[in-house]
């Protein structure tokens, strides 16, 4: 498909971001020469005026919406309202006003977070309703899924060519490295880490180190965003993953070993596990575009241990 995006005008909400750096750069090297990355200082995607004036400022022919107030198990529980109310304000009047204008194809970047809690593993994208969200991310995925709904609603009703995709945690080079809002990796990196540093004997987890996750390395994420962008044009969901789980202890013993952390884990059971259990069915996404991740859990950790070690001066950081 090397010659879809040459002619195409392309927005990347969120590009600036952890995942939409990579976007951008993949999108660049298949011959995009039209590529916006707005900023959030200014267009607010919030409210509906920088929305409108986003649109009229860039015509877009596709817009690919990264874009979203997104955290860890802490800072999802710290802003359950903001959470919900940007992630949901953000995509649904991204879309409105891309189908008033005529924008030729929508990509939307949904969560695994809006799976149900105890959804058969693995989750399949036909029991994406089958139950209530894990409770500490809820507000935040069921934002994230009303896109899906919209997306069906909108091409059912003025054919407008939506699709959403719902991707595993996503971990690599550029994640962020906060540990009061980062996700799981890059915070055990990052503790891990101070702790060898440090000498500290032991480090501290929150929970009981038995749920299982998924995770996807960001540049196979971005593969599958761009090759989803020029192939599927369908408003069923497609999960965006490896189908492959780990305990939260296994990734922790992993992690400190590539670190060479040699102390003490220990478990906090009074601080919350999250969901049971992740691991997506991606047979569909295998099927539809032909995308499987290349990177496994042990080289992508490695990788990123390494840019971790080469940056440590110029970490991102997100504040909520």
């Amino acid at each position: 498909m090397a010659s879809f995006w040459p002619d195409k005008r392309v927005v990347v909400t969120g590009g600036a971001g952890f995942l939409g750096s990579f976007v951008v750069e993949q999108l660049r090297a298949k011959g995009c020469h039209e590529i916006v990355v707005p900023r959030s200082q200014d267009y607010d995607l919030v409210h509906m005026d920088a929305v409108r004036r986003l649109y009229a400022d860039t015509h877009p022919d596709i817009l690919i919406h990264l874009a979203a107030r997104v955290g860890g198990i802490g800072a999802n529980q710290a802003n359950p309202g903001r959470f919900f109310y940007d992630n949901l304000m953000m995509g649904s009047q991204l879309i409105e006003v891309g189908r008033q204008q005529g924008l030729k194809k929508f990509v939307a970047i949904g969560t695994i977070c809006a799976y149900p809690k105890f959804a058969p593993i693995p989750f399949k994208e036909d029991d994406i309703w089958a139950g209530y969200p894990e409770e500490t991310n809820a507000p935040y995925g069921l934002a994230k899924k009303m896109m899906l709904v919209q997306s069906q609603a909108y091409r059912q009703q003025y054919g407008f060519n939506s699709i959403v995709l719902f991707p595993v945690n996503l971990y690599g080079p550029r994640d962020n490295f906060d540990l009061h809002t980062s996700h799981v990796i890059p915070a055990l990196i990052r503790k891990c880490a101070e702790a060898k540093e440090g000498g500290a004997p032991e480090i501290v987890l929150w929970g009981d180190g038995t749920p299982t996750r998924e995770f996807l390395y960001v540049e196979d994420a971005a593969e599958g965003i761009i090759l989803a962008a020029e192939q599927y044009n369908d408003s069923g969901p497609l999960n965006l993953g490896t189908g492959e789980e780990v305990t939260i202890k296994a990734l922790a013993t992993m992690i400190a070993a590539d670190i060479g952390y040699t102390g003490r884990i220990t478990w906090d059971r009074t601080k919350p596990n999250g969901q049971p259990r992740r691991c997506l069915d991606v047979s569909r996404i295998k099927q539809a575009i032909g995308f499987q991740a290349k990177h496994s859990l042990r080289d992508g950790l490695k990788k990123t241990v390494e840019w971790y070690r080469a940056h440590r001066g110029a970490l991102r950081e997100v504040h909520f």
